[in-house]
């Protein structure tokens, strides 16, 4: 087998290292981001839609690097860049028709290192999405594959030959994942354009720790493993989430990690908190958790009581969010929220102050609304919104159209406006990466009073209460779990509107009765 991995090498001119190369060490620059930075706040950047450097209307890598003080203010630690190889779809990037090359829109290998040695100037990691399950059907493997049943790379892809009657039994998501090619059918849960690689095959499990490895050299700081419940499929009734996923996950898991000071986040629909286990990725998407936050936000009792709940027994580590680049998790802030902005930061504060390590999507932090003239994911991938102009490109159209409400909502506006989402964004996530507890500290005495959430953070002996209350009525009431005689001292709280009050006069006040604001955020040190 491991011949036919070389002679498949050979073949394609591919430049791939020993499968057996050393993961004892880091080869790459010592500079590296300080050892708590992936327990920070993250930022998830589509570079196609960041910032163009070049003039073309297209994201690129030096564009967003001549942005990484804006996200180093705003007080994000690591940053999740949506694929940034080679790819066939020219978009998104999830077609992947080269594992270690740069797609050609975005820069080279060299704005990559580049890339990472600004961001770790500036205390923040960069993780990359690395795609397990699948290639671009353009991708020159498959092209081998499809071309010769005989080539060293056939068994690469998942093939059977002429039309067995099973294969009508297949249905994932409406589609049936068998597509007919040369007289052979080939399998791809996604879709014909990205058929999906044999997982099973030592040679292509090689393939990706070498490619892993490659980037891990480089000095990058981790990877989002993509769809990582769908790498082995067993049947037409066992397609998803298999046990041979888990433990495949969890090897390439450990390649990543035996590198130092590395990060791994696995986007898993099926069982987020079973992928998010120590030997299977260590962390995983929340996904759920979002529309209980979003709903909370909306002043429903019931979501409030979900939240409270989440974390009593899902892992600390698991990744949280309120949306991402798929429309499945969600539209654009924005539109779920219809403009209520009290609403929308009341959501942000949930996620930025419950445990986890929160993700946000890019434009998120300034309220971008979605392009309601696309059906599909496009809507939430519009250019990033820097002035009322835009501000993406200096002289060229974007390559999709700006967000609809970039005149009242863009970074340069929401900059000087204390009250802006901008600002309140700024300053809680300023909040959560001064306060240890808030970054690590266990979750206690959590409770839900209809429309009023509660918990504390606790880490050594330093003890913070958060309160939140969702209605558009105060709230006023004693706080379960406090000992008699407990007090309290404000570190953080909105009045009226949810405009942030910082430090509240430091003031230390018995916790027999709190009062809350209608839609507000408290949060206070416990002593």
């Amino acid at each position: 087998m491991y011949f036919n991995y070389l002679l498949a090498a050979s073949l394609l001119g591919l430049s791939l290292s020993s499968p057996a190369a050393d993961t004892s060490h880091d080869h790459s620059d010592a500079r590296r981001p300080p050892p708590h930075w992936s327990e920070g706040v993250f930022m998830e950047i589509f570079v196609r839609g960041y910032q163009d450097s070049t003039g073309d209307g297209i994201g690129d890598l030096r564009g967003l690097i001549s942005r990484l003080d804006y996200l180093q203010q705003l007080g994000v630690t690591g940053l999740w860049l949506m694929p940034v190889t080679q790819s066939a779809d020219h978009d998104h990037g999830y077609a992947v028709a080269g594992f270690r090359s740069v797609e050609r829109d975005y820069g080279t290998l060299a704005d990559v290192d580049e890339l990472l040695r600004q961001a770790h100037r500036r205390g923040m990691g960069v993780v990359f999405d690395y795609i397990l399950n699948h290639s671009a059907a353009e991708h020159p493997i498959f092209q081998a594959a499809a071309a010769d049943p005989a080539s060293p790379t056939r068994d690469w892809y998942v093939w059977r030959d002429g039309n067995p009657p099973d294969l009508q039994d297949w249905d994932i998501w409406g589609y049936n994942p068998w597509y007919a090619l040369n007289g052979s059918h080939y399998f791809a849960t996604f879709g014909a354009g990205v058929p999906d690689f044999n997982l099973r095959n030592p040679a292509v499990i090689n393939y990706h720790r070498d490619n892993l490895r490659f980037w891990l050299d480089r000095g990058l700081d981790g990877f989002r493993l993509d769809a990582v419940p769908h790498l082995i499929e067993n049947s037409a009734k066992d397609w998803n989430d298999q046990p041979e996923s888990r433990r495949l996950t969890g090897e390439f898991t450990a390649l990543i990690r035996g590198y130092p000071g590395r990060h791994v986040v696995c986007e898993a629909t099926a069982s987020p908190q079973a992928y998010a286990k120590p030997d299977v990725c260590g962390s995983a998407f929340a996904f759920g958790l979002e529309r209980q936050i979003v709903q909370a936000a909306r002043n429903d009792a019931a979501a409030v009581a979900a939240v409270s709940h989440y974390f009593e027994t899902a892992p600390a580590s698991m990744a949280t969010m309120l949306a991402n680049h798929d429309i499945f998790a969600g539209q654009r802030l924005w539109d779920q929220f219809k403009g209520d902005e009290a609403a929308y930061k009341l959501a942000a504060a949930t996620l930025l102050l419950l445990p986890g390590t929160p993700f946000l999507y890019y434009g998120e932090e300034i309220g971008m609304a979605g392009l309601s003239e696309f059906p599909d994911d496009r809507q939430i991938r519009a250019p990033m919104s820097w002035t009322a102009a835009g501000g993406f490109s200096a002289s060229a159209a974007p390559f999709r159209p700006v967000s609809p409400n970039a005149a009242t909502h863009n970074v340069e506006l929401e900059a000087g406006d204390p009250d802006s989402l901008l600002n309140f964004y700024r300053s809680l996530v300023h909040l959560r990466t001064s306060q240890a507890a808030l970054m690590r500290g266990a979750y206690r005495q959590a409770f839900a009073q209809g429309s009023v959430l509660g918990f504390q953070r606790e880490l050594g002996h330093e003890r913070l209460l958060v309160l939140i209350n969702y209605a558009p009525d105060p709230w006023q009431g004693a706080v379960p779990g406090l000992a008699a005689g407990q007090r309290l001292q404000a570190l953080w709280q909105t009045r009226a509107q949810a405009k942030p009050v910082s430090n509240a006069a430091n003031e230390i006040a018995p916790a027999a009765s709190v009062t809350l604001p209608p839609q507000s955020v408290a949060v206070y040190r416990l002593h």
